[in-house]
């Protein structure tokens, strides 16, 4: 059994990870020391903010070249600015993606490409939450648009820059943010436009577990130095439930310093997967630093299948 590093209070320690899974959700692991990562480029979504801020300023801090991916120019710059500000030495900067625009998501790919930057990891973190019912520019709804075609779509333009950029023993890594609320969502592959806020976020991270595990087959039957995993970051507080109605926003802000993590806590799996040597493998879905199970119908190949094509249609690929 792999240790785990986790903090309990004040007290750090490393032991096997015997615990039940709901006490390993209230335990905090900690992303065992890391090495430089000089050389290597990054794509962070959502990176001006939370997890993703967290995981671009620590990849920064140990060398590596960060591109904040987003959608609102002033943040970025915000975020750019604070961490070069902690470390003069950091290679960061942000580039604009607006998910929600599937010609966006292109426009940025060619933007990279035309730089002729190698691309050795890939986090796909940027996501919206219960929002109100609307659209993406192309009429899909706003969380299956953004939390996972619009990442959908940029992994697979990025695809052959990752496999040319990753070597064997050292991969090119795919990381995608998803959620427990996984188990509550259900692809209707005839329907996907469907709207229910709850409903829509968790059909959305559901896409997004489907996708990681069926990128990572392909990658493995074709023999590419790339591996893709899955991260539940678990509650984590951010921003992103700003779209909770008032009452349960009130008690969330009023309970989320006790009972849930902090970005950096958060960022610690995401940093752990996209930078460990001793994760070569990819395939698994993360959560806590340790290897979880899902639902059941995340390991359906017919689903994996049915949703892939479906979505290669939607965003206008082969």
């Amino acid at each position: 059994i792999s240790p785990l590093i986790i903090t309990l209070g004040d007290r750090v320690m490393s032991a096997p990870c015997l615990l039940p899974h709901s006490i390993c959700h209230c335990i905090h692991f900690l992303s065992p020391e890391l090495a430089l990562q000089h050389g290597k480029v990054a794509i962070v979504t959502g990176g001006t903010r939370g997890i993703g801020y967290e995981t671009s300023r620590h990849m920064a801090s140990l060398g590596a070249h960060i591109i904040i991916a987003g959608q609102n120019e002033l943040k970025g710059v915000s975020a750019v600015k604070r961490i070069c500000e902690e470390n003069r030495e950091a290679k960061v900067e942000f580039d604009q993606l607006n998910l929600a625009s599937l010609q966006s998501v292109r426009q940025f790919v060619q933007n990279i490409k035309r730089r002729g930057l190698p691309l050795h990891i890939l986090v796909n973190n940027a996501a919206v939450m219960l929002v109100p019912e609307g659209r993406t520019e192309e009429g899909f709804e706003r969380h299956f648009g953004v939390n996972y075609l619009g990442h959908f779509l940029l992994t697979l333009l990025l695809l052959d820059t990752l496999k040319h950029s990753g070597k064997r023993g050292s991969c090119s890594r795919v990381v995608t943010l998803s959620s427990s609320a996984h188990g509550a969502g259900e692809i209707q592959l005839d329907s996907l436009r469907c709207y229910s806020a709850h409903a829509a976020y968790s059909q959305s991270k559901l896409a997004l577990l489907l996708f990681s595990s069926h990128l990572q087959q392909r990658l493995d039957r074709g023999g590419f130095p790339v591996s893709s995993c899955a991260v539940d970051p678990g509650m984590v507080d951010t921003s992103l439930y700003c779209h909770l109605f008032p009452t349960a926003r009130l008690a969330q802000t009023a309970i989320a310093h006790l009972l849930f993590r902090s970005p950096s806590q958060g960022a610690s799996t995401v940093l752990y997967t996209a930078l460990s040597p001793s994760l070569e493998e990819g395939g698994a879905d993360w959560s806590n630093g340790r290897t979880e199970m899902t639902s059941p119908n995340t390991y359906d190949p017919q689903l994996h299948r049915g949703l892939w094509d479906s979505s290669c249609r939607q965003v206008g690929l082969p």
